[in-house]
């Protein structure tokens, strides 16, 4: 009885190893897409003022909430992506811009990385939550501080 039970056991143990493994190498994809989006689309976009380029992985209707210097801090992706389009852009400036990914978790579908991004007078913290939407994964809440303190 005590060798069932042991066999029973180890084949339960190794089932699950075997699917942990099966859902590392799943997100290990995702997380390298998330990856690729924040490096050549959201920094890129940011860095460049390209607000078309930076626009392509936020969900329509997104929103950003937080706070910068102290002060609240509300948009629409809209009116973010219009302000990015109109502001000098850091490579325009020659001002230094550094974008770090932090961490990347994902869970199914979902997703959340938090960064930091410095550029001018601002480090900025962002947390970004994402969705696999159609295959692809879009940005679709973004909150941010300011931790230039």
């Amino acid at each position: 009885m005590k060798t069932i039970l042991l066999i029973a056991f180890m084949l339960c143990t190794l089932q699950g190893i075997k699917a942990q493994n099966n859902t590392k190498m799943e997100n290990q994809a995702d997380v390298s897409a998330i990856t690729d989006a924040l490096e050549n689309y959201y920094f890129k976009g940011i860095y460049e003022g390209d607000e078309i380029r930076l626009g392509s992985i936020f969900y329509e209707g997104a929103l950003l909430f937080g706070d910068i210097k102290g002060q609240p801090y509300f948009k629409t992706v809209d009116l973010y992506l219009d302000g990015v389009k109109n502001r000098q852009s850091p490579k325009d400036s020659g001002k230094p811009f550094k974008g770090e990914i932090l961490k990347i978790n994902v869970v199914n579908s979902i997703a959340t990385a938090e960064i930091n991004v410095k550029m001018y007078d601002f480090n900025y913290r962002d947390f970004l939550s994402f969705h696999k939407i159609n295959g692809k994964w879009l940005i679709v809440n973004k909150m941010l501080t300011d931790i230039s303190q």
